[in-house]
């Protein structure tokens, strides 16, 4: 009996967010994207991550339109996007009504298949995500934003792909933004998901330590159905596994089905080989395997642009230190993954421990944190740290912290009524305020009284840490 493995392609996403800090433009997707539609993949992730911002706020583009273009011209593949749950693709939580627009739009302008995930794997942060992805006729992906730490044990991880399947997901994602899962635990993982559950597994890892095939390969023969992978010359380092390494790989194993087209593999690759040669200037340039990212378990694309940010600052000799102390920060917030916004920040904090004195200065982000306002910590967290941040006039919440937030989308509208030409403009303006109301006609987003959000406290800070998945 065969089984059927599928891939799903990374390059117009999160491959080029992981080596470029996602540059790369639509007009440079274009001439492209039939042959990569002619490859097989059963999907394609082009959406969601740092794209957004990154095309309001470097490219001049307009990220709904580049969605409305790439399902223009991809005509036989899924569209595949990610989704922060109810940061939505931004750095905070946003009301439930902006996120079912935000879902709904998603829909209608091109997104088949969305895959959601919440920094500390607080199911509740998700269940919105799930319900209004479903109701919009998407195939809704739950995602493990997978770490390492005395509490994330296969267990652990297995009691969240159950709190997913009671909320009806199509499918379960391993999301491993810091390539930090090893082929042991990666098989251990999917056989116990499979055993209990009959679910689609697809993987997703970064090359950054050097185990992304290993694992793949391990986790291929526990049962897993669909892997991540980009083309070769955007593939490795800080990116996914190269679709032709698994590809050949995997093509001896005669149980195993394969659909995939390789006399497309070279011209793709080739393409955007110069693509990248482009984008020298912001090209992560890593030429080896990381080994910090094991102590530190930062991802590739934080530590890039760690290093920008402190060679900026005249502190670049304070890397190595930085570095080490993220794990105490983390340990102290009660070892949340590194990824979007939690990657920021636990890093923003790190660097300030360093320059300034070990929490001698707390971001707002950070007492936001404790206080409750991203979820619940995967750990316990560091009661000192606690007692510092707690000054008597804030309470500590346990509700979902989206229930705190007061529906938007009809103030908004009445705001913008002169601004936004659509509701794709509304959830622009929503997610991403005065930097949307600039791209789009240079527009004074004044009259409109929108939160400040955390890139305030990156901005001040030097620069933030550009977003992990």
């Amino acid at each position: 009996m065969t089984r059927k493995i599928n891939f799903m392609d990374t390059t117009l996403r999160d491959a080029h967010q992981s080596l470029l800090a996602t540059r790369v433009s639509t007009k440079e997707m274009l001439p492209i994207l039939d042959k990569i539609d002619k490859v097989g993949y059963s999907a394609l992730e082009v959406w969601g991550g740092a794209t957004f911002d990154s095309c309001l706020r470097f490219l001049n583009e307009d990220p709904w339109e580049r969605l409305r273009t790439i399902r223009k011209n991809v005509k036989n593949a899924k569209l595949q996007m990610l989704l922060r749950g109810q940061n939505i693709l931004g750095y905070k939580h946003y009301p439930d009504d902006i996120l079912e627009l935000f879902v709904q739009k998603a829909v209608e302008n091109g997104i088949d298949i969305i895959r959601t995930f919440d920094a500390l794997n607080d199911v509740r942060n998700l269940r919105k995500s799930i319900e209004f992805g479903k109701k919009y006729g998407a195939h809704v992906q739950g995602a493990i934003s997978y770490t390492i730490s005395p509490f994330h044990t296969v267990e652990y991880y297995l009691d969240l792909v159950g709190n997913f399947m009671e909320m009806e997901v199509d499918s379960i994602c391993i999301k491993d933004m810091a390539g930090l899962l090893t082929p042991k635990m990666a098989y251990e993982m999917v056989k116990m998901i499979k055993q209990k559950y009959d679910i689609t597994i697809q993987m997703h890892t970064h090359c950054t330590v050097g185990t992304g095939q290993l694992t793949y390969l391990a986790a291929m023969e526990g049962g897993a159905d669909i892997f991540d992978t980009a083309t070769a010359s955007l593939s490795g380092a800080s990116s996914q596994p190269p679709v032709e390494t698994m590809y050949y790989a995997f093509r001896e194993y005669e149980d195993l089905e394969l659909s995939l087209k390789p006399e497309y593999f070279i011209p793709i690759s080739d393409y955007f080989e110069k693509i990248r040669e482009k984008h020298q200037k912001v090209d992560a340039g890593i030429k080896h395997i990381n080994l910090r990212v094991l102590s530190s378990q930062v991802p590739g694309g934080m530590l890039s642009n760690l290093m920008n940010q402190l060679r900026e600052q005249g502190k670049l000799d304070k890397l190595n230190e930085v570095l080490e102390e993220i794990p105490t920060v983390r340990k102290d917030l009660g070892y949340p993954p590194l990824v979007t916004p939690t990657s920021q920040i636990v890093g923003v904090q790190a660097v300030l421990n360093v320059l300034m004195g070990r929490y001698k200065k707390i971001t707002r982000e950070v007492k936001a944190y404790i206080h409750g306002y991203y979820g619940k910590s995967p750990a316990p967290l560091n009661p000192e740290l606690v007692d510092r941040v707690s000054d008597g006039t804030e309470e500590f919440i346990t509700c979902r912290p989206a229930d705190l937030i007061k529906p938007q989308v009809e103030e908004l509208r009445k705001n913008a009524a002169n601004i936004a030409k659509s509701d794709e403009d509304l959830l622009s303006f929503a997610l991403f305020g005065e930097v949307a109301a600039k791209r789009l006609k240079d527009i004074y987003f004044a009259s409109i009284n929108l939160d400040k959000d955390i890139l305030d406290e990156l901005e001040e800070n030097g620069g933030g840490i550009y977003p992990v998945g």
